[in-house]
């Protein structure tokens, strides 16, 4: 679930840059991804350690 919106938000943000929408504002989707993939990358370890 959170690898999906992590992925839906990378390809906004490349649209966004495309299209130069929303300036330098549209770099907070990236961020947001890089965290979410972060928090499950995490998750996804702590889980594994059974």
């Amino acid at each position: 679930m959170l690898w999906t919106i992590a992925g839906i938000l990378l390809v906004l943000w490349i649209l966004g840059l495309i299209f130069e929408v929303a300036g330098g504002i549209i770099h907070l989707l990236l961020v947001i991804a890089a965290i979410i993939i972060v928090v499950n990358f995490i998750k996804g370890r702590a889980s594994g350690r059974g």
